[in-house]
Parts: C-alpha cells; structure tokens; sequence
C-alpha cells in the first residue's frame, strides 16, 4: 500500500479510535489524526507480523486493522500523557 493510502487510512482510523475510546481524552483532533497515521501503520506491521495476512488494500479488514493499531496507541498514549497524581505518606 501506497503512503496516502495508509494517511487516508490514520484519518479515518484516528477518528474513529477518538470516539470509540472511552474517557476524557486531552488531546486534541490533531495529535488523534497523527497518532492515527501512525496506529495505522503499526496495526499493519503487527498484523502482518503475526501472520493475519499483509494489509494489501483499501478493504475492511485492512481498516478494522488500522483502527485496532490506532486504539492501541490511543490508549499507550493516554496512559502516558496522563497527568500522575502523586500522593506523599
């Protein structure tokens, strides 16, 4: 797949991981649709590493695929930009 093919893909697959994701999310639309590029492709390689085939098109499967690779990295981003509170004993 073609770099713009995997852009088109983070864009929609970071929208839709925003509204799938529950909670309160901090970041903006901008920092979702980035993260979702790169979701996209990290879904690819995983899904590809672990032999559920090679995301070969602009098809379902190759959208579920970037999606679960961008709530992933959703939600690895949320756990670490989310502000710890610390408590002193």
């Amino acid at each position: 797949m073609g770099l713009l093919t995997w852009i088109i893909f983070g864009l929609i697959a970071g929208a839709l991981a925003k509204l799938i994701m529950p909670g309160d999310q901090s970041n903006n639309w901008l920092t979702t649709i980035l993260l979702g590029i790169v979701g996209a492709v990290i879904g690819g390689f995983v899904a590809s590493a672990i032999g559920w085939g090679s995301v070969d098109g602009f098809n379902f499967r190759s959208l579920l695929i970037a999606i679960g690779g961008s709530l992933l990295l959703l939600w690895i981003y949320a756990m670490v930009a989310k502000p710890r509170s610390r408590t002193r004993v």
